[in-house]
Order: structure tokens, then sequence, then C-alpha cells
């Protein structure tokens, strides 16, 4: 039975509950009302959503720190702020 009228029109009372009744209650005017069991999903779509967003974040500092940085050392290579010198030896180790 999923609504109220639909218990009244059966006449039907959960015995548990049937001895919990003050004396002289007809069960037949008597409505039980459950609350419905909690629904979990909306909670763990928001966590799984702010935890991808998070990371999303994340990774889009790091890909702006990278692009960001090589940037900056190609224009300081560019303009000779930044100079890189290879030494080889002239010998050869045996």
């Amino acid at each position: 039975m999923r609504y109220p009228e639909d218990q009244i029109n059966a006449g039907h009372i959960p015995a548990d509950l049937l001895g919990q009744l003050p004396p002289g209650t007809d069960p037949k005017q008597i409505v039980i009302v459950q609350a419905a069991p909690r629904n979990y999903t909306g909670p763990i779509v928001l966590a799984i959503t702010v935890a991808g967003g998070i990371a999303l974040i994340i990774l889009m500092v790091a890909v702006t720190l990278h692009v960001f940085a090589a940037a900056t050392v190609a224009v300081l290579s560019a303009t000779g702020g930044v100079g890189l010198t290879l030494k080889r030896s002239s010998h050869r180790s045996k």
C-alpha cells in the first residue's frame, strides 16, 4: 500500500502497531503514515561532483603554471636573459 487512502480502503493496520492503539480505538479509522526511506543518491552524486571539480581545478592550475613557465623560459632565452652552455670535455676516458 503506497497511499493512506489504500490503507483506509483495505482496513489494514500492521499487527505490531495494533497493540499500541489505545483501548476503544477503531482500527479502520487509523492511518499509519511512515516516512519514506532515505535516498542517498543526491549526496553521493554531490560528493563525486565536488571531488571531480576540485581535481579539474588542480589540473587546470598545473597546466596553466606549466604553460606560464615554458613561455617565461622561451622569452628569457630569446632575449638573452637566460643562457645555457654545455661544455664537453676534449679527452675520452677509458
